[in-house]
This record gives structure tokens, C-alpha cells and sequence, in this order.
């Protein structure tokens, strides 16, 4: 893959931009400006994940080391003017569709600036920023088809799964984050610690997402859809309470986002809009 692509980690930008998506699939909406907010969703998702590598370079070397700057295909110099280049056009852009979203945007920003450079490595504050700024894609999907408490509702089952995985990445990381002197949870309070709070995030998940059934945001497609996403967060929180080995927080890091997947499709087949095309 092309090192200035592969920095951009577009599988997790693409994640992004399928929040902004789904919005549009629920509100049955889809305008220029849906385009454009994901548009701007995967532009600064992408340059929040290029000024990560490049803050990160160090812990890369050692967790990470086939990435684009450890491996020297893309200069540290480079990555960080490429870095501020795309937070710049992302802005502009959304700017361009309204003031609020360009203010989310630039905001954004400078939260994925910070959360690089200092609040990665501190304990929890990272895993809030970063599960804070998930959520966030759907609110940013929510205004830009005026369906905000919904947006708002999402976001929040999205910030909870996703502190679920960070918290199982940070376990995963260790070797490398105390190398650099990081104070994550796990290496603050262990992780046997970890797991806990990593298992609570799913559970909680898990027992409350039927709610969204229950008030009518989502029809019965959702319910049965969220079963197979419940089954999956339920066994990884049981497996990370029985087994905190660096093999299985990589294996159970890889069921989360397996389960956000599913959720997502549930999120989709689930919605509103698809209801009157298919009525239950």
C-alpha cells in the first residue's frame, strides 16, 4: 500500500465515515452535504491518525514497526506537514457545508493534536478522548441531516464500545508504552484492573443497546441483528476477565471491533428509513 494512504490507516477512517453514512441511512438523507461531511470525516480522521505515527514513532519502532515512519518510508518532516495539510483542507471543507460543523471540525482537530502529543499516554484521559471523538462522527453525521438526539444516542453506544477497545489496546501495548514512560491503565493499575473496567464498557453496552429498540429509533432487524453483536461483546468480556496474555487482548481487540461492525449493520437494517421500504 502507498505509505501516504497506509498513514492514513483508511480502514479505521472508512470506520468513521460509516458513521456519517448510517446517519444519512436513518434519516433516509442523502444530500451533497452528507457527502461532504464524510468527506471531511475520513480527511480528518486521517490526519488525526498520520500525527499520531508521527507523535508516535518511537513506540511504533518497537509495537509497530512496519508502519510508514518506523520502516522510513515516509520522513518524520514529511509526516507532519502532511499531517497539518489535511486538518486544513478537512476545515475548509467543513466550513464550507456550515459554521457548526466547521467549528466540530476544527475543535476535532485540535483535540487529535493534543491526544497525539500529550493525552495518549495518560491514564484513561486518552481512552475518553479518543472514544469521545468516535461518538462525535455521529453527532457531526446528525447535524448534517438534522437528526441530532438520534445522532446523539449512537454516539454514545459508539463511545462505549470503543472505550471497551482502547482500554484492550493499551493492554496490548504495553512493552512499548512503558518503554516510553506512558502511564495507560494497565500500567498504572495492571491488568487484571483493566480488564474489568475493559469487560464493564462491554456489558454495559450490551444490556442497554436493546433501549434504542424499545423507544422505536430501530425496528425488529435491529433486535436480531444485535443479538450476534451482544453474543460477541459478552464472550470477549468473559474472555479478558479469564486471560489478560498479550495473544488474547490482541484476539479480543480484533473481536470489539468485529462487534462494532455488527452493530453498525444493525445501526443500518435497523433503521427507520429502511422500515418503510420494508415494513415489519
Amino acid at each position: 500500500m502507498n505509505p501516504y494512504l497506509e498513514i492514513l490507516r483508511p480502514g479505521n477512517a472508512i470506520m468513521a465515515v460509516i458513521a456519517i453514512f448510517l446517519m444519512a441511512v436513518i434519516s433516509g438523507q442523502f444530500t451533497f452535504e452528507v457527502l461532504m461531511a464524510a468527506v471531511v470525516v475520513f480527511i480528518v480522521t486521517g490526519a488525526g491518525n498520520s500525527i499520531n505515527d508521527y507523535f508516535d514513532h518511537k513506540i511504533d519502532a518497537i509495537n509497530k514497526p512496519e508502519r510508514p515512519i518506523p520502516s522510513g518510508r515516509i520522513s518524520l518532516k514529511t509526516a507532519l506537514i502532511y499531517s497539518l495539510s489535511l486538518f486544513l483542507v478537512g476545515i475548509i471543507l467543513a466550513f464550507s457545508i456550515n459554521f457548526l460543523l466547521g467549528m466540530i471540525a476544527f475543535l476535532s482537530s485540535i483535540l487529535m493534536v493534543f491526544y497525539a502529543r500529550d493525552l495518549k499516554t495518560k491514564c484513561l484521559i486518552g481512552n475518553l478522548s479518543i472514544s469521545f471523538l468516535t461518538g462525535l462522527c455521529f453527532v457531526f453525521g446528525g447535524i448534517a441531516v438534522g437528526q441530532i438526539m438520534v445522532s446523539i444516542y449512537l454516539g454514545f453506544y459508539a463511545f462505549l464500545m470503543t472505550m471497551a477497545r482502547e482500554i484492550v489496546k493499551d493492554m496490548e501495548d504495553m512493552e512499548g508504552d512503558r518503554e516510553e514512560g506512558a502511564t495507560t491503565l494497565p500500567l498504572v493499575y495492571g491488568t487484571r484492573t483493566s480488564s474489568i473496567i475493559a469487560a464493564f464498557f462491554m456489558i454495559i453496552a450490551s444490556i442497554t443497546s436493546p433501549v434504542l429498540y424499545l423507544v422505536g429509533i430501530f425496528n425488529l432487524f435491529y433486535l436480531i441483528i444485535l443479538i450476534v453483536a451482544i453474543v460477541v461483546f459478552i464472550s470477549s468480556a468473559i474472555s479478558i476477565l479469564k486471560d489478560q496474555s498479550l495473544e488474547n487482548t490482541g484476539k479480543i481487540s480484533k473481536k470489539i471491533k468485529m462487534g462494532m461492525g455488527i452493530v453498525f449493520l444493525a445501526f443500518a437494517l435497523g433503521s427507520p428509513f429502511l422500515t418503510q421500504l420494508m415494513p415489519i
